[in-house]
């Protein structure tokens, strides 16, 4: 129970640090991209950060597994819905920094990329132990 939770903790971690973190970077490095209010209007802006943040999604299901070492995608799965809700909640108190596309988006492939995640773990793992792991992984 303990490694479960400390997994999930470890994939939400992974997410905020990379994610939150290159968001901070972009409005570091290129403030003129952001209005006052941190709205982004740029459509090719708007999906390079959808993509990073995609990717970085993949990174925390990924983790999630590895620290879980068993279960890997429901540990994974566990992740996104947490990351689903919290992904809600911020869709709703930033609503006005990206368009209604933007964020239906997102959040419509947040649990597949950590999914995606986890399982490139799983298969990481498979190949790993060898093809007598199939069964039991």
């Amino acid at each position: 129970m303990l490694r479960s939770i400390l997994a999930i903790i470890a994939g939400s971690v992974a997410w905020m640090v990379t994610a939150l973190g290159m968001d901070a970077l972009l409005m570091a490095i290129a403030p003129h991209w952001f209005s006052a209010n941190g709205k982004v209007e740029s459509v090719p802006l708007l999906l390079f950060m959808m993509a990073y943040s995609l990717s970085f999604s993949v990174l925390g299901g990924y983790v999630t597994a590895l620290v879980a070492r068993r279960k890997e995608l429901q540990h994974a799965l566990a992740l996104g819905v947490l990351q689903f809700a919290m992904g809600f909640a911020a869709t709703i108190k930033f609503f006005d920094t990206a368009p209604l596309w933007y964020h239906v988006l997102f959040l419509t492939l947040l649990i597949p990329a950590i999914l995606i995640g986890g399982q490139l773990r799983m298969m990481q793992k498979r190949r790993r132990l060898g093809p007598a792991s199939h069964a039991t992984a």
